[in-house]
């Protein structure tokens, strides 16, 4: 099977593409890691200018790495450190200019300028978090944070 997919550049359109792509890659398939794995090169292929794309997971009271798209990353980061830590613990988005400016930034690309992470929820609970950096500064909009809030909801639906 083979996919192809290309994104518009306008937000709402680019929202449901993003959506639609991330239902079509996993529509069928159960196996979670496999959903991750395409989810995340899907949304590396929606933002160009990014250098790593993925999932952190949330076990045994910690996040730990999971499938992603870029360079070797930290594999366990605990809660409320880091902006993945932060926003997993606050179940919050963090939208971050400058990473060099966030306080107790973990630096595993020094490449990275910019980051967003949007917290995954099912049923209530924490299951993880998507991470996105870009080399970038300011790279990631509050449109942004729009758009892959959606894709997490369509994320949501096969977790």
């Amino acid at each position: 099977m083979s996919f192809n997919f290309e994104f518009s550049r306008d937000a709402s359109e680019k929202k449901q593409e993003l959506y639609r792509a991330i239902e079509a890659i996993s529509y069928g398939e159960s196996d979670l890691i496999a959903n991750l794995s395409n989810a995340s090169a899907v949304i590396k292929l929606a933002y160009e200018n990014t250098n790593w794309v993925g999932f952190y997971i949330f076990k045994d009271k910690e996040l730990v790495l999971g499938p992603f798209q870029g360079k070797p990353a930290c594999i366990r980061i605990p809660l409320g450190k880091g902006v993945c830590g932060t926003a997993a613990e606050t179940k919050e988005i963090r939208l971050v200019p400058d990473v060099h400016k966030f306080p107790g930034h973990i630096a595993c690309d020094s490449a990275s300028n910019s980051e967003i992470v949007l917290p995954i929820i099912k049923n209530g609970a924490l299951f993880g978090v998507l991470d996105m950096d870009s080399p970038s500064l300011s790279y990631f909009t509050e449109e942004d944070k729009d758009i892959l809030s959606y894709a997490v909801e369509a994320i949501e639906k096969f977790i």
